[in-house]
């Protein structure tokens, strides 16, 4: 039996790799860290124009900065943790885990990081929409005859 998807309408051309990234996120589900993405509304750097941003902040208690690793690739954010474990120690009870992580998001064409802060147990990374233009172009019709 051959699976139909929502793409496949010959009205909708070239969203194939819209179909591929929906794939994608439905298989990367895991929930730790947990996380936020909000958009929040910041000034420019000039203190007059109000822009907005989205921000997201995963829940990263126990890890240091260089347990962290953030990369982008194409449209893809990663966020990377592994938190190397102290050979000297020796535990009587151990109900924190050092746990590793890999979380990835996807983000539309254009858009930009615009840096990452480590504060309190949380990593906040900010990122940028591309405010769109509209652009309206007409096509000529070549005669042949």
């Amino acid at each position: 039996m051959s699976r139909l998807s929502p793409f496949s309408s010959p009205l909708l051309l070239g969203f194939d790799s819209v179909e591929r990234t929906l794939e994608r996120i439905g298989k990367g589900a895991d929930g730790y860290p947990p996380y936020n993405i909000e958009r929040v509304r910041m000034r420019d750097a000039d203190g007059g124009q109000e822009e907005q941003i989205i921000r997201i902040t995963l829940a990263v208690a126990g890890f240091r900065p260089e347990d962290l690793e953030i990369t982008t690739e194409e449209n893809q954010l990663t966020i990377r943790g592994a938190q190397s474990e102290a050979k000297d120690r020796e535990f009587l009870h151990r109900g924190i885990a050092a746990r590793q992580f890999q979380k990835s998001f996807l983000f539309a064409d254009g858009m930009r990081i615009l840096g990452a802060e480590l504060k309190t147990g949380l990593l906040m990374i900010d990122l940028a929409r591309p405010r769109p233009e509209r652009v309206v172009k007409k096509i000529e019709i070549a005669v042949s005859d």
